[in-house]
């Protein structure tokens, strides 16, 4: 995932926040043109494409093409993994959070 679409998830959250607090003219600006469900989709979409490139690579290093290095193909294979982990640990967070919504007492 991007960094901008992180700033972008924070910014819907922060306007959120703002709202439920009463402050609408100041949540609206940090949020513009921002749709959570949008970048949420769009982060996980570029890490199911991270994935499938980073299996390409490797099937096609297995098979014997020669346009493939075994150091591509590790690093391919890192950077997937990683993007796989950092979208399940945004996942628990937003969980997380989620769950201290629902169990604040109104």
């Amino acid at each position: 995932m991007d960094s901008k679409g992180i700033e972008q998830m924070l910014s819907v959250l922060q306007a959120t926040s703002a709202t439920a607090a009463g402050r609408v003219a100041e949540a609206q600006s940090p949020a513009a043109g921002a749709d959570f469900a949008q970048v949420l989709q769009n982060s996980i979409a570029q890490v199911s494409q991270t994935q499938q490139q980073a299996e390409a690579m490797a099937a096609n290093f297995a098979a014997g093409n020669s346009t493939e290095n075994l150091h591509e193909v590790m690093v391919a294979l890192q950077t997937a993994s990683l993007s796989f982990q950092e979208m399940i640990q945004v996942r628990n967070k937003l969980v997380s959070a989620y769950q201290d919504v629902m169990n604040m007492q109104v």
